[in-house]
């Protein structure tokens, strides 16, 4: 929709943004302006969220001393104006000057914000979120059978020095998010293993992170058996990419915050093939990765916490061979629990179990999140609304709950017991990898994953497999990936997790 959106800018806006709220027949903050005042009094200016009327100023036309359009967004009900609403304004805005090609906006929302009881830069912050994101595109796949829209940059400011801040932040974070959404929307035979730990690679030279790959004979050193043995049977080999941001010296006591991400890069279901059409769209069984690794972005580029945080990809491909693992197969993970393949396509909770070993045996962690689209059962619990999170630890789940409140991404708490943690148990090793009862679904993937969580350890799971990607253009996205979970996590660790 837009090349790039950035704060500030030299030169006069040709675009001046205010807000109305419902039923109002003033803008907040421009009630003595009388092309507003008269724009209002049309019936269509209803002031429900997103709806836009138009007033052109007569002293700006054609000259540089004011804006040549006035937009006046709706905001819906004064007692309902939050961060979320916020956030689809933007959105409203954004795909409006992306049909009239200007260039310049200036949004003077502060007074409504004030009128509402929201505070500015949080409003701010939303408002840059939501403009950021509605602003992604993806069309380097594209040829020349397709007609290609020339994308101009925008830029945007506030005289509001609180709102103008979040718009600072609120940018970031959403430049962070899209670049998880277009390592999610790049096809696998782009975005191979080896593709995604030289992007890993380029962001850490970029942000300032340091960046180690683990592969080849290194996983067996490392004894990462689910990660070698998932990507076994692709010519695409498997890896561990570990990325860690280190704050300035006099801020590097403490343990870290570990994030993990499966990253699957395509998922066939392996010998347990997808059948049905169902392996459509495994290009994005590497969104949780993707979330975690726009997530350090701006972690780097944005938070700058004062904490060491490490991230963990789990990255393979689950693929079709000779060499592909196999049902009934029984694989011994470093901490030295045995699991039986039941179900090839079962193949995330083993990757990850890689990872929350080493985290937990190697990283020392303060806590520990892993995001993954591990199971269709999540689906059907939660729909598209929320993620599933399974959290015992009472202090982090606060924190991941208020981070969620804060950028918008839902998250729904589910129950972990040791009822569900039986069910994975196996007869012929320690446990399984999937349970053939499908009660409990989703829970029997947390339950999995609990095997290889050190006890003491905080540690959140997120299940993202219903909300990783929509498919209908809502608020400030496109059909298409998410980035779900970036901003949540740079807000967890921008809170102080």
């Amino acid at each position: 929709m837009f090349k790039a959106v950035k704060v500030g800018g030299r030169g006069a806006a040709q675009v001046l943004v205010v807000g109305q709220f419902k039923g109002a027949k003033s803008a907040e903050g421009h009630a003595k302006d009388g092309a507003i005042g008269e724009v209002l009094s049309r019936t269509e200016a209803t002031g429900d969220v997103g709806r836009i009327v138009e007033a052109f100023p007569a002293k700006g036309r054609g000259k540089s001393a004011g804006p040549s359009r006035i937009v006046v967004v709706g905001l819906g009900e004064k007692k309902s104006l939050n961060a979320e609403t916020m956030r689809s304004v933007a959105a409203a805005v954004g795909r409006w000057i992306a049909t009239t090609k200007d260039t310049k906006i200036d949004v003077d929302l502060a007074a409504a914000c004030k009128a509402a009881g929201l505070d500015a830069q949080r409003a701010g912050c939303a408002f840059g979120e939501g403009l950021g994101l509605v602003a992604w595109t993806c069309d380097q796949f594209r040829g020349t059978a397709s007609s290609k829209s020339t994308l101009t940059s925008l830029e945007v400011r506030s005289d509001s020095k609180p709102f103008a801040a979040g718009l600072e932040r609120g940018v970031g974070l959403a430049e962070s998010a899209n670049i998880a959404r277009t390592l999610s929307q790049t096809p696998p035979n782009i975005a191979t293993t080896s593709y995604m730990a030289s992007e890993a690679k380029k962001m850490a030279r970029q942000v300032g992170l340091k960046c180690t790959v683990i592969q080849g004979s290194k996983l067996d050193d490392e004894g990462l058996v689910g990660i070698k043995t998932v990507g076994a049977a692709s010519e695409n080999k498997p890896c561990l990419v570990r990325l860690e941001y280190t704050p300035s010296a006099r801020a590097r006591s403490g343990k870290p915050v570990v994030l993990v991400g499966k990253t699957m890069t395509y998922d066939s279901g392996g010998l347990s093939l997808k059948v049905g059409g169902s392996m459509a769209g495994m290009k994005r069984d590497k969104d949780g990765g993707c979330a975690v690794f726009g997530a350090m972005h701006a972690i780097a580029t944005v938070i700058k916490p004062n904490r060491k945080v490490v991230a963990l990809l789990c990255i393979a491909e689950n693929s079709v061979s000779d060499e592909a693992y196999r049902p009934d197969d029984v694989l011994t993970f470093r901490n030295g629990v045995t699991v039986e393949v039941t179900n090839t396509d079962a193949e995330g909770r083993l990757v990850m179990a890689d990872a929350l070993c080493w985290a937990c045996e190697r990283e020392d962690p303060a806590c520990v999140i892993d995001v993954a689209t591990l199971t269709g059962g999540v689906v059907v619990a939660l729909g598209s609304t929320f993620a599933g999170m399974w959290c015992d630890d009472d202090k982090l789940r606060r924190k991941v709950e208020d981070a969620s409140e804060v950028s918008g991404e839902r998250v729904w708490r589910l129950p972990h017991h040791q009822e569900y943690r039986d069910m994975m148990k196996s007869p012929v090793a320690d446990i399984l990898n999937s349970n053939p009862n499908r009660k409990a679904h989703p829970i029997q993937g947390a339950a999995f994953l609990s095997y290889f969580v050190e006890e003491g350890v905080p540690w959140c799971h997120l299940d993202i497999a219903g909300v990783h990607a929509t498919d209908k253009d809502s608020g400030p996205y496109i059909a298409g990936p998410t980035g779900w979970g970036t901003r949540l996590l740079a807000e967890l660790l921008g809170g102080g997790a």
